[in-house]
């Protein structure tokens, strides 16, 4: 529960809520670097005490207001907080406010209060004011709280929380629908909970979860963050829980989405009318419940806060026409969390988390008929999955002067990513990360142009297997301190992070057979199998460590000025333990100003310019930096397996081809990445205004340039190594362990590589034109922002428009065009072929976007709620072949194609069409609402409430199919291309019982 919802206390609980719900508006502050806590400043008498204390857990700072009269109180923890003035004469003055996670929070007494500066008087807080613009802000960020999110409708999940916020977006379905903040990938953000990073750093797709109903406020930072942030070029979510306080409080509360009452999607057509999918079938439920309890261990010392949930969302997912399976999925989560907060006296405090979010999940798999209809088929069996894990964080803050704080944080996690299956005969299909390794039923293709005999199929039904004993760990240690000095407030810190990956990935059974005609040496047919073998496995390291430092110096009384710097040092480790990627030294600059310009905090003007940069994922080394086997054989064979499709009596037709030179040995850490190497990094400029229209309104609009710098992405393309060889006399024989073809580079940059070039074994150092391999990447993200934010007695909301576009020839980490998640080795930039009509308008380009939210009482017991959203559509592109002899190795995946033209010069219609330019996908109008009753005669205790999803039944696509030309080069306009792939979600209806006291 969120402090002060306490049974019986209901004049004090509204006029609280009202006061956290107005602050829960406010944009970032001066807290950033205890960006888990809140401060309270401001201005009074010189040599004043000032006195803060939360009377519901006891909390308390006593200091000293200095020459001037001002005064600051930082690492404050979130809640309704008392701050009392003690003049000279003995005579008192008394403010109630509310402090936020990752804010501050202005008070000021006498004198400069009757001037007209901020003061947050106790009747403000049952009043429906907006809090005062914070002079001291230089960033981009929105803060939410638990009970806005309990009144506004909107998913339970801290992705759907995060997209409220101006200039966020959601990514692509591939990806598991993350948030996109500023242009970036959805691969480019932080995640952090009470000040420990979360984030999944295997491929910088997940993060660590918390139960929703432990949130007491998320703060969202889409630009502008100060130099404590670091390893993002896109967003931070920053999540604060719950807390026990002097009261003992609990409650249950349950949200249930039945199927009965939820739409199913739109079926999907080809272009002659055929269908292409049946989504009549489809359905889905969800629904979970929490109960938690807090209170006093010890009175005014020690306090708890613990909650257990479950949740549950089961799915039955049909196939389309090229779909061979169709599933049934069951996902249950069951959750806990345990927050313990230990005032040891007034100078010192020690905090302690602990949450659980591993989810497990069945696929139940059954083989389509590939006809598009709503078909069952045969069980093929199912895949279990288990995700998640873990975490503990430790953190103590000590007061250790009226000037000076310091506090300490130690957290570790683990974060389970495992896989298994079991056919439908009892067969188990696993992998262990051993190379060599095979346990089950192999994958089985039939390529013969004569089945007369019947198809030949398997027991296969995954594909490729994940490592069954996946894993991530986490160990995190952080210091951060903050040193009042006079007109500066200066923040320092030091933070390590240590992350282990334990991964790989196999063909099922160990090997992929594919049965195949071929012409013997009399010319008659015969029968062979190809059968290929890929593997790998190992376990590797990414560890990082950073200084920052940063003044916010008041030059005057109404401006303020920022400088941080921040010093990032990234190492990467193979699975021999082995350093392949070093980067030492990167320096990201920060600047900020804020002039409050009538002096009363009503009318702000800012800006911020800094530099961020992002390592190397550790999903890289797996196969990049580690053994990885890839292999090619050709076989004869006198039988079939019946159960398996396996082929017995193997007699070789050919010797075994590595390919990608991938032998299943361990790679030279000095190959597989260039020595010049720069960690990803942007610049980002941001000026804007904010201005109180009134007591209740805030108005505010700025601009945001993002430009990346450098980018990190993998080249495989040999040809410059031949031109080397013929340069220097060298026969050319890259067949050997010490020449990868695929090798870490900064797209544009020259490559500067050790390789064996001509199996000699003997290693040079290779310079190779960067202009040779790729052009520069580039991605430019330009945004203006209007927002306005409001509240009075009865009502609150927020909204927001944004025009932004995203131009360049690169995403970022992943590649949404083509659903690839193989985050800094994606196919942009394998071969400078596929970079030919690459520049153009990107993925999470959104040109405009209008988003509001907030709710209303209509009465002391009914409540209405509604968010809007309206957004322009994604560029669409047409992927064919570029008609280049030397390109086939990518088919359709190149900017050139004529959907509508055959290929009647077998040039495979090699039109360049740049990206993003054939066109958009449609317009999206989303409106959610929501009604909600709290009977009085339960106290404020019982809320019963119904949301409606996409009320008005939105069917939109978000995503369409994008390839012009089919993988024989053949154009697709009348039937497949720009068909929808995915579309809004249909409207749902969910259901909420909550019970508290």
């Amino acid at each position: 529960m969120t402090k002060g919802n306490t049974a019986g206390k209901m004049g004090r609980d509204l006029r609280r809520s009202a006061l956290t719900v107005a602050l829960g508006l406010c944009l970032a502050s001066t807290a950033q670097a205890q960006s888990t806590a809140g401060v309270v400043f401001g201005q009074t008498q010189p040599g004043d005490t000032v006195v803060v204390e939360n009377p519901n857990t006891g909390f308390r700072r006593e200091i000293t207001a200095d020459a001037s009269g001002a005064y600051r109180v930082p690492a404050l923890p979130a809640g309704a907080y008392t701050v009392t003035a003690t003049r000279s004469d003995g005579t008192t003055d008394t403010r109630t406010v509310a402090v936020n996670a990752g804010t501050g929070t202005a008070v000021n007494f006498g004198a400069q209060a009757a001037a007209g500066a901020t003061t947050l008087e106790a009747i403000q807080v049952t009043g429906g004011r907006i809090n005062t613009i914070d002079p001291l802000s230089f960033s981009n960020s929105t803060v939410l709280t638990s009970e806005q999110l309990e009144k506004i409708p909107v998913p339970r999940d801290i992705t759907s929380a995060a997209l409220l916020a101006p200039g966020a977006n959601r990514g692509d379905a591939a990806f598991g629908n993350l948030a996109s903040f500023g242009g970036a990938s959805v691969a480019e953000n932080q995640y952090y909970v009470n000040g420990f990073n979360v984030t999944n750093s295997f491929r910088g797709l997940d993060f660590g979860s918390i139960p929703f109903e432990a949130i007491a406020e998320q703060q969202i930072l889409t630009g502008g963050y100060g130099a404590e942030f670091g390893r993002s070029l896109g967003g931070v979510v920053n999540i604060t829980t719950k807390s026990g306080t002097n009261d003992f409080h609990a409650g249950g509360v349950v949200y249930y989405a039945p199927e009965s009452l939820r739409d199913n999607p739109p079926n999907s057509y080809q272009n002659d009318g055929t269908i292409r999918s049946d989504n009549s079938n489809d359905n889905l439920w969800n629904g979970y419940a929490s109960a938690w309890a807090s209170g006093p261990l010890v009175r005014d010392r020690l306090f708890g806060f613990a909650l257990v949930q479950y949740e549950r969302e089961k799915e039955t997912a049909y196939g389309n026409y090229v779909s061979s399976t169709n599933s049934d999925f069951d996902d249950e989560t069951p959750s806990w969390l345990v927050k313990l907060d230990w005032n040891i006296n007034d100078y010192n405090r020690l905090e302690f988390t602990a949450f659980s979010d591993e989810t497990e999940g069945e696929e139940d798999v059954y083989r389509s008929e590939g006809d598009a209809q709503a078909d069952r088929g045969d069980y093929l069996g199912t895949v279990h999955t288990e995700t998640g894990g873990e975490n503990y964080v430790g953190k103590y803050t000590g007061y250790l002067t009226d000037t000076f704080t310091l506090s300490a944080l130690y957290g570790t996690s683990t974060f389970k990513r495992n896989l298994y299956g079991i056919t439908a005969n009892g067969t188990r299909q696993s992998y262990n990360g051993e190379i060599g390794y095979a346990e089950g039923c192999p994958i089985i293709v039939d390529q013969r142009l004569d089945v007369s005999g019947g198809l030949i199929t398997g027991c296969n039904f995954i594909g490729t297997l994940d490592r069954a004993d996946g894993e991530d760990t986490r160990d995190q240690y952080r210091i951060d301190a903050e040193w009042a000095l006079g007109d500066h407030l200066v923040r320092f810190g030091y933070d390590v992070d240590e992350y282990e990956s334990i991964a790989g990935a196999s063909y099922e059974g160990g090997a992929r057979y594919a049965y195949q005609n071929y012409t013997l040496a009399d010319g008659s047919r015969g029968n062979r199998v190809e059968q290929r073998i890929f593997q790998n496995g190992s376990t590797v390291e990414v560890n990082q460590h950073a200084y920052y430092v940063e003044d916010t110096w008041s030059i005057t009384d109404n401006f303020n000025a920022y400088v941080g710097l921040r010093w990032d040092n990234f190492e990467n480790k193979n699975g021999a333990g082995e350093v392949y990627v070093e980067q030492k030294d990167q320096f990201t600059p920060r600047l900020g100003f804020s002039w409050d310009v009538n002096g009363d905090n009503t009318f702000k003007v800012y800006g911020n310019a800094g530099r961020y940069a992002l390592p190397l994922t550790s999903s890289v080394a797996i196969r990049g930096a580690s053994a990885s086997l890839y292999s090619r054989q050709y076989f004869a064979y006198t039988g079939i397996d019946p159960i398996t499709g396996e082929p017995t009596g193997l007699t070789p037709l050919s010797d075994i081809q590595y390919l990608n030179n991938e032998y299943g040995e361990g790679k030279n850490p000095d190959t597989v990445a260039s020595t010049n190497l720069d960690p990803q990094y942007q610049d980002e400029y941001i000026l804007g205004f904010e201005k109180a229209l009134n007591d209740n309104l805030t108005f505010g609009i700025r601009g945001t340039y993002r430009e990346l710098k450098a980018a990190i992405d993998d080249t495989c393309d040999y040809r410059p190594f031949v031109t080397y060889a013929e340069e220097n006399g060298l026969e050319f024989n890259p067949v050997n362990p010490n020449f990868p073809y695929c090798r870490m580079f900064n797209p544009g940059e020259d490559l500067v590589t050790i390789a064996d070039v001509d199996g000699d074994g003997t290693l040079e150092t290779i310079t190779i034109d960067g202009a040779l391999l790729a052009p520069k990447a580039k991605r430019n993200y330009q945004a203006v922002e209007f927002n306005l934010r409001g509240q009075w007695d009865d009502l609150f909301l927020q909204g927001s428009y944004v025009w932004a576009k995203s131009y360049g020839n690169t995403e970022g980490g992943v590649k949404s065009d083509i659903g690839q998640a193989d985050t800094n080795v994606t196919q942009d930039f394998d071969y400078p072929e596929l970079a030919i009509g690459s520049n153009g308008y990107l993925p999470n380009d959104r040109r405009h976007t209008i988003k509001l939210f907030g709710s209303y009482d209509l009465t002391e017991e009914w409540t209405v709620g509604g968010n809007l959203l309206v957004q322009s559509g994604r560029p669409v592109n047409c992927f064919g072949f570029l008609g280049d002899e030397n390109t086939s190795l990518y088919g359709n995946s190149y900017f050139s194609c004529d959907p509508g033209v055959p290929d009647e010069n077998a040039d495979n219609g090699s039109t360049v069409v740049s990206r993003g330019t054939a066109g958009r996908t449609p317009w999206i109008y989303t409106f959610d609402a929501n009604l909600a009753y709290t009977p009085t005669f339960a106290d404020g205790r019982l809320r019963f409430q119904v949301d409606v999803f996409n009320l008005f039944g939105g069917e939109r696509a978000l995503a369409v199919d994008e390839d012009g030309e089919d993988s024989s080069g053949n154009p697709v306009l009348g039937t497949t291309y720009r068909n929808p792939l995915v579309f809004q979600s249909p409207r749902q209806v969910r259901f909420m019982v909550r019970y508290q006291w």
